[in-house]
């Protein structure tokens, strides 16, 4: 399944919001240095999807707010 997210760095809290079936808004408290916010929010994607976080890849955006992630296994 591919899904659209719009991250938000610097959060006061961890969390994700659901747009839409294809969208969602992730907010992590990780600065966007050396890889630490991608990780976390594949960390809170795969618990919001219940799979594992081996089962969740950024396609493309690594270093865009706006990323293109896969979830295999929904």
């Amino acid at each position: 399944m591919k899904i659209y997210v719009k991250a938000k760095v610097h959060a006061r809290e961890n969390r994700v919001e659901k747009v839409d079936d294809e969208n969602l808004i992730v907010h992590v408290k990780e600065a966007p240095e050396k890889g630490k916010a991608n990780w976390a929010i594949i960390e809170l994607v795969a618990e919001y999807y219940d799979v594992p976080t081996t089962s969740v890849r950024i396609v493309t955006g690594r270093t865009s707010t706006k990323k293109l992630m896969e979830v295999v296994g929904v």
